[in-house]
């Protein structure tokens, strides 16, 4: 088998907004370096940060802090956090989102006073979330693509993709990526210097979900087979708000943003009863993990519309506002037949965000020297809860810092690394597998895997189901492995890549699974029906999942409260102080 190799100093997986970031940052270190930015499939064309809503978290306003996002961001997320994470976030925010206007060209609403709108998001005590309407990930990714494109030193791998992490020779840092050519079929490997990891997320394992379907958790089954170690893995978010138009279409899962449930929607039941309030004070704005639990609650009650799903209704807040305010959105069911400003529109949760991912420093640095992670794939800066609007703030953080810190890594480590080319063929055979099996039903199997996660290790979970869903896993991998692909022809056959799609959510949904068996206890996300107490919230602990001699270990750590410690908070700790 032959394998075309380039040669290049910095190599990025992903092209949202973390990988986009660190290719500016790293050229603006140093433009004499050669980088490469691979993604699965069109530049500023593809990923989760287009699809962003929302908005973005910053403490610019008068009134809010640094420090008040920084608890918002604590607490929301269990005490869980990392806390120089979760610091380095929301102080580095403020710094991005003036680089995000000022030098990438980003244009954010603005009140009539010139200074940035915030609106409302769940879960947070301050209206934060600056926003191009309810597009704004259009916006960022547009014009980071525009800077991207006016580049020539920065060179694009479009329709490739990453299927596995090559160490060096000697085993102490790392090589290079091998990729596939999505349009040829073909092998490269990418000998580079440093890597990041920016591939992105992606739950799509569950019946309903809002990322596309190319989303497929490669980034962390890759990091998983490396020997990385994976931190709360057991923590999906599901979105409150998921469109549902039906089984038979993709709109379902796609979600309807935070903002609708801040401005003041209200979410009813099948007897069109406004159920929220039986579960949290906070009603509609409490955070999605309590949203979602309620509204799974109410399915599972038989509660639902005739479809099986709920209702959110805007229409209390005046059509023409509905409008104005959330154009997109409007416009989007509209498309499968609900008029959000005047009526009411079903809705489902929907797996949207994933917590876990790799162990990384405040650089983000990993365990492997010259590998580095940022954003989706990246752990530690939400703990056991995401706050709407902290998505892209990380994405674009740490994607800048990565592109920081990578210049400075290769100075100091200079000259590329010769890769162990045991690994690399192994690698390639592991990828053509399917060729050498006989061909059978994908899609059946992933409806199975479907089925599985939302049922057994879904929003409300316990031990007889987690142990059923790992059976279920252990069966679905076992049968995907004898499924093989029928058509030799590797250019442009989908088919193989919906079969390694299949390969790495059936990877991570054993990883989820397993560390969502080991934590006997519910914190954000994560809520375990035989075990519902958060636990003693001082002596926290979160999950370190890591691979072996394909066996996978689930170990406990204690959260280290570098900053403020639970029953403590920064505000009242520096109104003290002052």
């Amino acid at each position: 088998m032959t394998i075309e190799r380039i040669k290049t100093d910095i190599l990025i997986l992903g092209s949202g907004g973390a990988g986009l970031f660190a290719a500016l940052h790293a050229h603006v270190a140093d433009a004499a370096l050669d980088i490469i930015v691979a993604t699965k499939g069109l530049l500023g064309k593809c990923g989760c940060t287009r699809m962003v809503q929302g908005g973005y978290n910053v403490a610019l306003h008068p009134g809010d802090s640094v420090e008040r996002h920084f608890m918002d961001t604590i607490e929301g997320g269990k005490w869980l956090p990392h806390q120089e994470l979760a610091w380095t976030l929301v102080t580095k925010a403020i710094e991005r989102v003036t680089e995000l206007e000022n030098e990438i060209g980003c244009f954010f609403d603005r009140n009539p006073d010139g200074t940035l709108h915030g609106k409302a998001f769940a879960g947070q005590t301050f209206d934060r979330t600056v926003h191009k309407g309810d597009l704004t990930g259009i916006e960022i990714i547009n014009r980071l693509m525009e800077q991207v494109w006016a580049r020539p030193g920065l060179r694009r791998l479009e329709e490739h993709r990453a299927v596995a992490l090559i160490p060096s020779r000697d085993g102490a840092s790392i090589a290079g990526v091998l990729l596939i050519d999505i349009r040829t079929g073909d092998f490269r490997f990418v000998e580079a210097k440093a890597v990041l990891l920016a591939t992105g997320g992606g739950p799509t394992m569950y019946r309903y979900h809002t990322p596309s379907g190319d989303k497929s958790m490669d980034g962390l089954a890759m990091a998983l087979r490396a020997g990385l170690p994976l931190r709360d893995m057991e923590m999906v978010q599901f979105h409150p708000t998921g469109l549902y138009a039906g089984p038979d279409t993709r709109m379902t899962g796609t979600v309807l943003e935070e903002g609708l449930r801040g401005a003041g929607g209200h979410l009813l039941n099948g007897a069109m009863q406004r159920f929220m309030g039986n579960y949290d004070p906070h009603l509609e704005r409490a955070t999605r993990d309590v949203v979602s639990r309620a509204m799974y609650a109410e399915m599972r009650a038989g509660r639902t519309t005739p479809h099986g799903g709920l209702y959110i209704k805007m229409a209390h807040l005046g059509p023409d506002n509905v409008r104005r305010q959330f154009k997109g959105m409007v416009e989007r069911c509209a498309d499968c037949g609900f008029d959000l400003a005047g009526g009411l529109v079903e809705v489902v949760p929907t797996a949207h965000y994933f917590m876990g991912g790799v162990v990384c420093g405040v650089d983000t640095s990993t365990e492997i020297p010259g590998l580095f992670v940022a954003g989706e794939d990246a752990s530690g800066m939400h703990g056991a809860n995401r706050l709407g609007g902290n998505g892209v703030a990380n994405s674009t953080v740490f994607g800048g810092i990565a592109g920081d810190t990578m210049p400075r890594w290769i100075a100091a480590n200079p000259g590329h690394r010769a890769p162990d080319d045991a690994a690399l063929g192994a690698e390639v055979a592991r990828a053509l597998h399917p060729f050498n099996a006989r061909g059978g039903d994908l899609n059946r199997l992933r409806e199975r895997l479907l089925d599985t996660m939302w049922n057994d290790v879904g929003v409300i979970r316990d031990r007889a189901g987690l142990e059923r869903g790992l059976s279920a896993l252990d069966e679905i991998e076992a049968e995907h492995n004898a499924t093989g692909v029928a058509d030799g022809n590797r250019a442009f056959n989908l088919t193989w890549h919906d079969w390694l799609n299949m390969r790495s959510l059936v990877e991570t949904s054993r990883v989820i699974a397993l560390a969502a068996l080991g934590r006997e206890n519910s914190r954000g996300a994560h809520f375990r029906e035989d075990f519902p107490d958060a636990g003693d919230l001082a002596s926290s602990t979160f999950t370190v999942a890591r691979q072996k001699d394909e066996r996978i270990a689930v170990t406990d750590e204690p959260v280290q409260f570098t900053i403020v410690r639970p029953g403590h908070s920064l505000l009242s700790d520096k109104t003290a102080a002052e």
